[in-house]
């Protein structure tokens, strides 16, 4: 194996070129790299698209157009950890615009079913907290959320 790490590969179902250009515009450090088209040999349309090799946030994907067999669906989700509400607010808005969904506890998905959690950061400190009171207190919070609210997260753990 090479030390590149790994690379993700996202199915889609014609829309492989479309998702990484969005993918791209959303997350800072993010590019376009070699796009693959089918050749006459097929199965896909002679010039059509079969993958998209892009970079979003550092991390590599694959967008493969292989067609309506396989959806995404919860069981795989990517985390965003966000420092502060203002990034919560703009990948939360940013990921649910045009046909996006939200979810509970900081979930959604963006247009193409893929499912997103949108993670204020010292949440997952408190909600670790060996104090179980306080995290009791964050995870009761979180769990009533759909959207995050930091503010409201830090109160409930503080016990305001």
């Amino acid at each position: 194996m090479t030390t590149d790490g790994f690379i993700t590969c996202l199915w889609f179902d014609g829309q492989a070129e479309e998702a990484a250009h969005f993918y791209v515009s959303v997350f800072k450090d993010s590019s376009i790299g070699r796009v693959v088209r089918w050749t006459e040999s097929g199965p896909g349309p002679a010039g059509s698209v079969l993958t998209v090799d892009f970079t979003a946030n550092g991390q590599r994907f694959v967008a493969l157009n292989g067609g309506p067999e396989f959806t995404f669906n919860e069981a795989v989700s990517f985390q965003i950890l966000c420092s502060d509400q203002q990034e919560i607010d703009q990948y939360w808005a940013k990921l649910t615009e045009n046909g996006g969904e939200p979810g509970p506890c900081g979930w959604l998905k963006d247009r193409y079913g893929v499912s997103w959690q949108v993670v204020y950061a010292p949440l997952l400190g408190m909600i670790a907290d060996p104090d179980p009171v306080k995290a009791a207190r964050a995870t009761r919070a979180m769990m009533a959320m759909g959207k995050l609210d930091a503010a409201a997260l830090e109160q409930a753990y503080a016990g305001a």
